[in-house]
């Protein structure tokens, strides 16, 4: 589950400062009125303890009312959050960890097999590496796995497929320590714990020896949410020993300025430091190298399990030849890790393919020098307050993060960069992207690929060559002609990919593949300012892999065919052209021109740290935004009285005449309500018998935050991704629909599918893959799985939400449009015009000096007007972020804020240009809400929320209770006093 976010805390008592200060006020009144009694009243007994009653009667009525007004008004969409079901049913779970299992049997990658080490000879091996305890499940964050279900475990997946481990060795890791370090949001413990190689008794060796020939060595990488994995582990704090992490560290950037939350490594050794300078943590530990150098000396028989959803340096299994089978096991859910004891014992047979390229040296990458924290030396003027809970506590400046490589992300750069003889392939990359090998061997035979009426189609014949039945993968990659210092364009390009059936030994299965030749175009930013398809030759591959060519065939495009005006690409729903000029970096790209001749110089860490002085001056944050308003603009009509109610809309045209009558009847407060206050929620709106409705986090299951019921685990986003299989994407989309329906959900805050620029970014385990084409395939399919079950899919983070590193402070990321267009925006373009996507999430960072939830030509122009996507836009966590504004977002086409508590989410221009966007943005977020499943059947039945029925029933037994008080204090006055006054007549008499 997400844990708990003390800013978040901070915000909810902050906003409900004003009740509890007269709840407070209420109390110290009571007590003063009863101490002045007291003394002014010590012999008039009746009095006083009617001054008494009466008092404390007022003051409980008094916090009664500012405890209400807190419940309904503040809290009031929080505490709703608190409904919903108990959990799943049996049936689901089961079904749901079958498909957990299926996917990570494809899911896994066998990257090595020498001498066909797999599947194990033996039913007996020894697992060493701490991390066979303790693998890794999901992510931190919003990828956490929900704990009230059970989870295979690594080590218990073995042994269900028959395998004896060594319990010696188990127990030895066990009692280093017990618990994975915790990589969380505010807190990240990026210990790598591992016995040290001294550690282990010549007995311990020797046993094992005994126990098994075959060693299996696990390594695992931790990620999540928060915060990017650490490049350089040496500027952390450093410990010589294990223990409790100390709260006040703060991470540090390249420049030094702290950002929030705390991250520090413990060595494991007092001996020597794990980590040099410059060695991050994708490199191994020092105290992985002894542990494996200590295994390959003992035994010939090594299997390497990297359990992680980052692409590590394997450099190191080049120099053990005993490490003679390799698997790459991504996170696997609660139960996926039941797929690699099958796959060791060979009861499944591995098909997965790599969904990212594994390079030997990460600081030779495009990337290297221009990822992480680079904050801005000129921009002073600009700082901006550090608001924790309403309360600024600082100020920052705003950072930066520059996207040199340009479309040459991944693959692209490595294939294109070979075959201009810029690098030296085989020393450069490992193991290539879409890269997997199997336990037979297939064979693919290419037919005539031909070309007409803008579509390229051919079929490719899979055979089964070897003896053993298993699945295989059919990629199709297209090389475009390119002139030297033209259009940018790489000389490998994933396009189509297909997985075939389980095939028996002998058996075949032909595929038929097309597509049009227009998504074979480049854009050209610079002079056409559209796609382009240029006239030439391009080569039609099947591949093996990203690098190896098993077919390859030519088609002639005689003209250049440039999609502008009327003339756009048949996907688009208009015409396209440049949409961000505004945002137009001011740095060198790299290039293919002249065999990357500009590759030094442009990847080279920024020289210039600086804010190019026309976008310092139209930079927005809190401090300087301000509405412009159109006098032209006429009110439109609220409040109407015409008997709509939502529900009637269900499965109607987004342009149906019937909207506008329903929308004539939403108060300006009704508006508000639904745009400021959508965190976990679809607001509910009285006026159009709309109930509210419940969205959860969650890339891999549904979490409800607040009651603590979520779904069952389903593997990794990349888990996914390496199976290059849609089918299960869309069961996955289906599944998760389907567990929506059980938790009373409408709403999943996913698929992310923003693009692997490099293997340190934090949220890679969600995100699917370095290739924009396979993150938006596999997205799309998740998207229409489950929105055919009624559940409204978020894409997030929409857009350029690369990296994790100041991304919840102002953060400028720059790429050029055809970078932008071709790389980072495809997985959320497919998801659109091939999933059916009517909700998207925009993402925390700016999108050159615009916020990403405010830049209206990404979130109209492009998302509405050219993809052509019907629904709502919501923002990322709406917190107290001196960027995030209500106002601009809704204006800018960000319909809805994610928050739970008031901060600057609400609208405050009351002018007739801010309810006309009120109103669009209503349209949009009540369209997505009414074609979910919970209006299939017409009006939805929902039961007043549990928080409300336990509150009327509190203060109705408090209502009862001070009515009875007061009317027993009354009635001992009276008595009280006619006593007194009989003991006066006595008296007198």
């Amino acid at each position: 589950m997400l844990e708990i976010n003390m800013e978040d805390v901070v915000n909810v008592i902050a906003s409900v400062r004003m009740q509890l200060i007269a709840v407070a006020v209420a109390l110290v009144l009571a007590l003063v009125l009863t101490i002045a009694v007291n003394r002014r009243t010590v012999r008039e007994t009746s009095v006083r303890k009617l001054a008494h009653a009466q008092t404390w009667i007022v003051a409980v009525i008094a916090m009664i009312v500012a405890v209400s007004t807190m419940l309904f008004g503040p809290l009031n969409t929080m505490l709703s959050l608190l409904g919903g079901s108990d959990g799943l049913s049996e049936e689901t779970i089961a079904r749901s960890k079958d498909l957990a299992v299926d996917i990570e049997r494809e899911g896994i990658v066998m990257l090595k097999n020498d001498g066909d080490t797999l599947p194990l000879a033996s039913k007996k091996v020894n697992v060493f590496g701490w991390a066979s305890t303790n693998p890794i499940y999901g992510g931190t964050g919003s990828g956490s796995m929900n704990d009230q279900y059970e989870t295979t475990s690594l080590l218990q997946s073995l042994h269900d497929a028959g395998i004896e481990t060594n319990d010696e060795l188990t127990d030895f890791y066990t009692q280093y320590r017990a618990d994975r370090p915790n990589v969380s949001i505010a807190l990240q413990d990026w210990t790598l714990p591992e016995p040290p190689a001294d550690t282990y008794s010549d007995e311990l060796v020797s046993d094992a020896k005994s126990f098994s020939d075959t060693a299996v060595v696990v390594l695992a990488r931790s990620g999540g949410e928060g915060s990017d994995l650490p490049e350089d582990m040496s500027k952390m704090g450093s410990y010589n020993q294990m223990g409790d992490m100390p709260t006040s560290i703060l991470t540090r950037g390249t420049d030094d300025q702290p950002t929030p939350g705390g991250a520090a490594y413990y060595n494991n050794s007092a001996d020597y430091s794990d980590f040099e300078a410059g060695e991050g943590y994708l490199n191994l530990s020092k105290t992985e190298e002894d542990m494996i150098d200590l295994v390959s000396r003992n035994f010939d028989n090594v299997v390497l399990v990297y359990n992680g959803a980052n692409a590590i340096n394997m450099s190191f299994v080049d120099e053990h030849p005993q490490i003679r089978s390799v698997l790459w096991v991504p996170p696997a859910g609660q139960t996926g890790f039941e797929a690699l004891g099958e796959i060791m014992t060979g009861a499944a047979n591995p098909s997965g393919r790599t969904a990212d390229t594994f390079v030997r040296d990460f600081s030779q990458a495009p990337w290297a020098n221009n990822f992480g924290s680079f904050v801005y030396t000129d921009a002073d003027d600009l700082k901006f307050p550090s608001v924790y809970g309403g309360r600024t506590i600082g100020e920052r400046v705003p950072s930066f993060v520059n996207y040199v490589e340009g479309i040459y992300v991944g693959y692209k750069y490595y294939e294109t960069a070979a075959e201009e003889g810029a690098i030296d392939y085989d020393k450069v990359v490992q193991y290539p992207f879409g890269y997997g090998l199997s336990y037979t061997d297939f064979e693919q035979k290419m037919g005539k690929v031909t070309y007409a009426d803008g579509k390229v189609s051919f079929d490719v014949t899979v055979t089964n060559a070897g003896d053993v039945a298993g699945k295989d993968t059919v990629e199709v990659y297209y090389d475009p002609p390119y002139v030297n210092g033209g259009i940018e364009k790489a000389s490998a390009n994933l396009i189509d990919f297909a997985k075939t059936d389980e095939l028996k030994p002998g058996e075949s299965q032909t595929i038929t593949f097309e597509f049009a030749a227009e998504d074979m175009a480049s854009y050209d930013d610079e002079n056409a300012k559209a796609y382009v398809l240029e006239s030439g030759d391009y080569g039609i591959s099947i591949r093996k892999n990203s690098h190896d060519v098993i077919d390859e065939q030519t088609i002639g495009v005689d003209e250049t065919i440039t999609y502008s005006g009327e003339n756009h690409r048949s996907s688009d729903a208009s015409s396209v052209t440049n949409e961000f000029d505004d945002i137009k970096p001011t740095f060198e790209t790299l290039s293919r021109a002249d065999r990357f001749a500009n590759f030094a110089k442009v990847t080279a860490a920024p020289a210039d740290t600086s804010m190019p002085e026309q976008y310092k001056k139209t930079l927005v944050n809190a401090s300087n935004y301000k509405n412009v308003n159109d006098d032209s603009d006429e009110m439109p009509n609220m409040d109407a009285k015409n008997g709509v109610r939502l529900y009637e809309l269900y499965g109607k045209d987004y342009d149906d005449e019937l909207w506008d009558k329903l929308l004539d009847e939403l108060s300006w407060n009704d508006m508000d309500t639904l745009i400021a206050t959508a965190g976990y929620s679809n607001a509910a709106i009285e006026s159009i018998d709309k109930p509210q409705q419940s969205d959860v986090d969650g890339p891999s299951t549904l979490n409800n935050n607040f009651t603590g019921v979520g779904s069952i685990g389903l593997p990794s986003g990349v888990s996914v991704a390496n199976t290059f299989n849609q089918d299960l994407a869309l069961q996955f989309g289906e599944t998760i629909g389907d567990m929506a329906h059980e938790m009373d959900v409408t709403g999943w805050y996913a698929p992310a599918m923003n693009v692997h620029r490099t293997p340190y970014g934090g949220r890679n385990f969600e995100y699917f893959s370095e290739d924009g084409l396979l993150s938006g395939r596999m997205a799309a399919q998740q998207v229409a799985g489950a929105k055919s079950k009624g559940v409204y899919a978020f894409i997030k983070h929409f857009a350029l939400n690369n990296q994790e590193t100041n991304r919840r402070v102002i953060l400028c990321t720059w790429a050029d449009e055809q970078t932008m267009r071709e790389i980072y925006l495809k997985p959320f373009e497919l998801s659109v015009k091939d999933g059916g996507a009517t909700a998207v999430m925009t993402g925390l960072n700016y999108i050159g000096n615009v916020y990403a939830g405010a830049y209206e030509p990404l979130l109209k122009n492009v998302l509405r007007d050219e993809w052509g996507f019907r629904g709502m836009v919501l923002t990322d966590y709406f917190s107290s972020q001196s960027y995030q504004i209500g106002d601009q977002a809704m204006r800018a086409g960000n319909d809805a804020m994610l928050a739970t508590t008031d901060t600057t989410n609400h609208i405050s221009d009351k002018s007739a240009t801010s309810t006309k966007a009120m109103r669009e943005a209503c349209h949009n977020i009540l369209y997505t809400a009414v074609n979910s499943w919970i209006y299939a059947n017409g009006q939805p039945k929902v039961a007043m929320p549990l928080w409300q029925r336990i509150y009327f029933a509190v203060v109705a037994v408090l209502g009862v209770a001070l009515i009875a008080l007061e009317a027993v204090t009354i009635r001992r006055f009276i008595a009280r006093r006619r006593g007194a006054t009989v003991e006066v007549k006595s008296a007198a008499k």
